[in-house]
């Protein structure tokens, strides 16, 4: 951006353009796919595991409910994770962005005032929302391919869960992603 932005006289709004894309996009975004890559095929490996070796079967036979000691757990972490990991992705991609502009020439103060004034609660509230909805949506996932194993496929079944679970959940992010931001627009929560 810097560039062309330069080429008008406008190359501070460098400062601009990187606070809006971080904090309304970039940093749930790419935590939640990071995330799904991790926490999703583990979680989804863990629970395919725990079902060939018949664990989920064991459990049910002491009347436990899976769902309650598996799966809720999982879900409330990474929609926790998901939402904390956003906010410390929001600071190092600006800190990222103050320290490429001071690179390029851009003064530090004025930076940091573009950047305060591009920032508002709504975009940082709305990625927050994202974020857990990311989150949620990873979990699910997960949990629904991981208990989805049928004993008999063992070790293929669980490898096929945990390479499901990321694609899967990568899709359902970006969809999930391009449905909020269609919404938030909509009610003028961007401006």
């Amino acid at each position: 951006m810097y560039p062309k932005l330069d080429q008008y006289g406008q190359a501070e709004q460098t400062a601009t353009i990187n606070a809006i894309a971080v904090f309304r996009e970039l940093g749930p975004l790419l935590t939640a796919i990071v995330l799904s890559g991790f926490a999703g095929a583990s979680i989804a490996a863990e629970l395919g595991t725990m079902v060939t070796a018949e664990e989920i079967e064991a459990l049910e036979a002491m009347a436990l409910n899976p769902v309650r000691f598996l799966v809720v757990p999982r879900l409330v972490a990474t929609v926790l994770m998901t939402t904390m990991l956003a906010v410390l992705a929001d600071v190092v991609m600006v800190a990222g962005g103050w320290l490429t502009g001071i690179k390029l020439g851009i003064d530090a103060q004025v930076y940091y005032h573009l950047t305060t004034q591009a920032v508002n609660v709504s975009g940082f509230i709305t990625g927050l929302i994202k974020a857990a909805v990311f989150g949620m949506l990873i979990g699910l996932i997960a949990c629904h391919l991981g208990l989805s194993v049928k004993p008999w496929r063992g070790s293929e079944g669980v490898g096929r869960a945990t390479t499901n679970t990321v694609v899967y959940s990568i899709v359902a992010i970006i969809a999930a992603d391009a449905v909020f931001t269609v919404i938030f627009y909509s009610y003028g929560l961007f401006k």
